[in-house]
C-alpha cells in the first residue's frame, strides 16, 4: 500500500453517529478494531436510533464480508480499503486501564502507527480523541455533514435602499432586484438616512424583493419583532411546506410554530391536525422509564408544548376552544413520540418537531420523508442546547438541514436573536 495512502481508525460512536461513515474515506485504508465490532453486537438490540444505527452498520459491514477476507482487507468502492483488526496485547501504556474497550480500540490505533502507518483517530468522543492526541495520534472528529454554525445562513439581511425604492415596494407590493440571492431570504430595506425600513422576501424566478404582509396577530399571539414578523410570514405561506426556525430560549420559537399551526387547523382548516413531538432526551434516560401508558409517560416531556398551547388558548379566547384536553380528545391536536413517527405516512397536517437539535442529520431525513402530501413540516431548535453525546453545534441535524435546503422553494428559515420571554431569560440565554 503507498505510503500516501492514510488509515482511518473508526471509533463506535462515528457508527452510531452515521451508520455508512466508512464510505466517507476514498481512496485510504478503513480499519475497524473488533472491539468495535463487541460494541455494535452490544447496542443493536437497542430499540432507539442508536440500536437502528448499529443494525445498519453491521449489515454493511456484513455486505463487505462477502467480497473478501476482512482481516487481510476488501477493497470497497471508492478504492477503500476495509480490515478488521483485533487489538494487540501488550504495550499498553501503563497509565491506561486495559479492561475499557476505549482503551483497547487506541491500543490498536497506537500498534498500527508503531508499524509506520499514516494513522488517524476517527471519533465522535472529546474525551477519547483527548486521550488518542496524549498518546501520540492523530485524532480528529467525523466531519461529514458537519456545518461551521457560525456562519450558519440566517434567513435574512439588512440593505440600505433609497426612499423610492421603499415607496415603490409599499405601493406596488414589489421591486425587481438584481442582485443574486437565496430563495426565500428576508431582506430588510433600510432608508439609509432616517429610521424608516420594510420587510421583504426575495423570490428567486421573478427576481424580486416582495413587500411582506404586517401581521397584528396570529391565534392571539402578537410578533414582537421583525424576526418574528418574518417567522410568521413563513409559518402561514401555503407554498412552503418545510420551515426551520433556529434561536436561543426565549426567541418564541416553539410559541410562533404553534399559535400557526393552531390557526391554520382550527380556523383555515387547512391541515387536518397539528401533530407535535420532540426528542426524548432527558438526562440519559428513557422513555419506559416513566410509569403509565404512553400518554401518561410523554405528557411529562411535552410539558413545555402543553404549556406555550395553554397560553395560545388563554390568549386566543374562542368561545368554542374550551381547554387543551378538548382539543385533544377531538384530535386536532396530537402528541407523538418521535420512536413511533418512524414508519407512518403523514398527509394533511402540520407537523412540529421541537427541539429538533438533539436530532442527527439521519432522523431529521427519517421524520421530514414522512410527510405525505399537504402536509408543513416546523422544526425549531436552539444548536448551542444539545443533550445528545454524539452530536454539537456544527453537526446535528436541525444545523445540516438549514444549510442543505437554503435556496429551495419549498424550504423557508429564520434565525431568531432576541428574547422576548423576559429580561431575566434573556440575560441567562446570553450569559450562563
Amino acid at each position: 500500500m503507498s505510503n500516501t495512502v492514510k488509515t482511518f481508525i473508526i471509533d463506535t460512536n462515528v457508527f452510531i453517529h452515521r451508520p455508512d461513515a466508512l464510505l466517507s474515506f476514498r481512496d485510504n485504508e478503513v480499519v475497524i478494531p473488533l472491539w468495535v465490532l463487541e460494541e455494535l453486537d452490544r447496542l443493536k438490540s437497542s430499540r432507539d436510533e442508536r440500536g437502528r444505527n448499529a443494525r445498519h452498520a453491521v449489515r454493511l459491514l456484513d455486505e463487505v464480508s462477502r467480497h473478501g477476507n476482512l482481516q487481510e482487507g476488501v477493497r470497497m468502492e471508492n478504492n477503500i480499503t476495509l480490515r478488521v483488526v483485533l487489538a494487540p496485547q501488550g504495550n499498553m501504556p501503563a497509565d491506561l486501564d486495559q479492561h475499557k474497550t476505549d482503551n483497547k480500540i487506541l491500543l490498536t490505533a497506537l500498534s498500527l502507527q508503531r508499524q509506520g502507518k499514516q494513522v488517524f483517530f476517527v471519533s465522535k468522543d472529546i474525551n477519547a480523541r483527548l486521550k488518542a492526541t496524549a498518546l501520540g495520534l492523530k485524532a480528529v472528529d467525523y466531519e461529514k455533514q458537519k456545518i461551521n454554525f457560525h456562519e450558519l445562513f440566517q434567513g435574512y439581511i439588512e440593505i440600505d435602499a433609497s426612499q423610492e425604492t421603499l415607496s415603490q415596494i409599499r405601493s406596488e407590493g414589489s421591486v425587481p432586484w438584481n442582485d443574486r440571492l437565496i430563495q426565500n431570504q428576508f431582506v430588510v430595506l433600510k432608508e439609509s438616512r432616517g429610521e424608516e425600513r420594510c420587510i421583504s422576501r426575495y423570490r428567486d424566478t421573478e427576481g424580486i424583493l416582495e413587500g411582506i404582509k404586517q401581521i397584528p396577530s396570529v391565534s392571539g399571539i402578537k410578533p414582537l419583532n421583525q424576526e418574528q414578523q418574518m417567522a410568521f410570514d413563513l409559518l402561514l405561506d401555503d407554498s412552503i411546506a418545510l420551515v426551520s426556525l433556529v434561536g436561543k430560549a426565549g426567541t418564541g420559537k416553539t410559541l410562533l410554530a404553534l399559535a400557526a399551526g393552531f390557526n391554520q387547523v382550527l380556523v383555515e382548516k387547512k391541515y387536518s391536525r397539528v401533530l407535535v413531538s420532540r426528542p426524548i432526551i432527558p438526562m440519559g434516560k428513557d422513555i419506559g422509564y416513566l410509569p403509565g401508558a404512553k400518554d401518561e409517560k410523554l405528557s411529562h416531556w411535552m410539558q413545555p408544548v402543553f404549556d406555550n398551547l395553554d397560553y395560545i388558548i388563554s390568549a386566543y379566547k374562542n368561545q368554542n376552544i374550551k381547554n387543551l384536553d378538548s382539543l385533544i380528545a377531538r384530535k386536532l391536536i396530537e402528541v407523538e413520540a418521535l420512536t413511533y413517527i418512524r414508519g407512518r405516512s403523514l398527509p394533511g397536517q402540520y407537523i412540529i418537531i421541537d427541539e429538533a437539535q438533539n436530532l442527527s442529520p439521519h432522523e431529521i431525513k427519517t421524520i421530514v420523508s414522512r410527510a405525505g402530501s399537504g402536509t408543513k413540516v416546523v422544526l425549531t431548535g436552539d444548536p448551542y442546547q444539545i443533550d445528545s453525546p454524539y452530536l454539537d453545534a456544527n453537526s446535528n441535524g436541525l444545523t445540516v438541514c438549514v444549510e442543505a435546503l437554503k435556496g429551495q422553494s419549498l424550504f423557508g428559515h429564520i434565525t431568531l436573536h432576541k428574547s422576548e420571554r423576559s429580561r431575566l431569560a434573556e440575560l441567562a440565554a446570553e450569559l450562563l
